[in-house]
């Protein structure tokens, strides 16, 4: 099968797989599609967002639509790293055996990421940079595709553990989850509060995933669109000679190089879904706040005049 073949066939395959998750999912299209990008991508995802807003709701009916093996971590200030990656133990004959942890599945919902002490958080992040667990010396590889989901809640600060600014880089998007407008609600209510279940189907399966994976890789990307990116990265860094006044007055900390690679990548995917067979700077663009609102870093002054990273991500675009 040729590329330009395999992206229309991801075009028609990613509207049914959107129609699948609406039978369940009802609004949230912008979270859904930045999901479905950062799994088509290789990403990883954080979502943000207050509780009750059916956070492992969508993760497992995006999974069950994929085809996928779902595992949901609900993350507490207790949790070791063996009881998310696993643990040695002594079968009947005296030899040590390994019993997997929850971290081996396809798609990981990471509930509550910061309320998690940071030993237990670097296993968790070095599993997705590295696709592979390491217990008791032994070498462990995940299952591809490999995508997490963390979560974290916005409103309760008190006995969490922030994520430092190195390991937020290792997500390819920082996703809000707003709440439903008022038809969304009304909508869910209906829908919650009956008897009716909705079957959700698979159209995919983790190989077709992993072909989907590459072709974006494939994907050719024109100089000027690369350029874009990078320049776009860089007007966020204030020590920069090409950082807006804004960026300088209001930003301690810009984007570094991975924001760059993740724009591309995410400008590749965001295109293919759309039925281009090349991103242009209108795809950039689209997809530019989820990647760069959590590698920035406001000072006190934004704070206090009220200014979001949002607000100063659009003021650079």
């Amino acid at each position: 099968m040729s590329d330009v073949t395999a992206i229309d066939n991801l075009v028609k395959k990613h509207q049914e797989l959107k129609k699948e998750i609406a039978k369940i999912i009802i609004g949230q299209d912008e979270v859904i599609d930045q999901i479905l990008i950062s799994i088509f991508a290789g990403g990883h995802g954080l979502l943000v967002g207050v509780p009750g807003l059916a956070k492992t709701l969508m993760v497992n009916t995006i999974s069950q639509a994929l085809g996928l093996q779902f595992k949901r971590i609900q993350f507490t200030p207790d949790l070791m790293p063996s009881d998310i990656l696993g643990s040695e133990i002594l079968d009947e004959s005296r030899t040590f055996k390994f019993i997997k942890g929850p971290i081996f599945s396809n798609i990981i919902l990471a509930d509550e990421i910061n309320r998690t002490p940071p030993k237990t958080q670097a296993a968790l992040l070095e599993a997705m940079q590295e696709k592979t667990v390491t217990v008791a010396g032994h070498n462990y590889k995940l299952d591809a595709p490999y995508f997490v989901l963390a979560t974290q809640n916005p409103i309760e600060q008190e006995g969490t553990y922030p994520l430092p600014e190195a390991q937020l880089d290792r997500f390819m998007f920082a996703i809000n989850l707003e709440y439903p407008s008022f038809e969304e609600e009304v909508n869910v209510v209906k829908a919650t509060t009956s008897n009716h279940k909705a079957q959700i189907n698979a159209l995919f399966n983790a190989q077709e995933i992993i072909d989907f994976q590459q072709l974006v890789r494939r994907i050719p990307v024109a100089d000027n669109v690369i350029e874009y990116a990078v320049a776009l990265v860089g007007k966020t860094r204030p020590k920069s000679e090409a950082a807006p006044a804004i960026v300088k007055e209001y930003i301690d900390w810009g984007a570094g190089p991975r924001a760059s690679q993740n724009l591309i990548l995410a400008a590749k995917t965001h295109a293919a879904v759309n039925g281009k067979y090349s991103p242009d700077i209108e795809d950039v663009k689209a997809v530019a706040t989820g990647i760069l609102r959590h590698r920035i870093i406001k000072n006190y002054k934004a704070e206090a005049e009220g200014y979001t990273e949002d607000s100063i991500i659009a003021k650079i675009l």
